[in-house]
């Protein structure tokens, strides 16, 4: 479970921001979880959840963003949603030639105090 893991350096990434603008709380972050990016955005919440509990997040509000795939077409040249990276075009069934979105996971923003 790599989400685990990953929560910790949100949260340590946190930290970091609030340490280098003197930041005594963290009011809110923004979190982008793609739905190719390999991460289980219910498992990283549910992790984030029980490791923010003492921390600089503790009081903050987060906000997991969840973004789907696109792809596009290697065959007939269209976008298409994707649900796993292996999807095919559901014009042509031709798997897609470039993921174009969904694979993404950042901290969009922090509003710190």
């Amino acid at each position: 479970m790599h989400e685990f893991s990953m929560a910790i350096e949100v949260i340590h990434l946190a930290q970091r921001e609030a340490g280098k603008n003197n930041a005594g709380s963290i009011q809110e972050i923004t979190i982008e979880v793609g739905d190719l990016s390999g991460v289980d955005a219910d498992a990283f919440d549910s992790a984030l959840g029980l490791l923010v509990k003492g921390s600089i997040l503790d009081q903050a509000t987060v906000t997991i963003l969840r973004i789907p795939g696109k792809g596009r077409c290697s065959g007939c040249e269209i976008d298409f949603e994707m649900n796993h990276r292996m999807a095919a075009c559901p014009q042509c069934q031709c798997f897609p030639s470039e993921i174009r979105g969904g694979d993404e996971f950042r901290v969009m923003s922090l509003v710190i105090e």
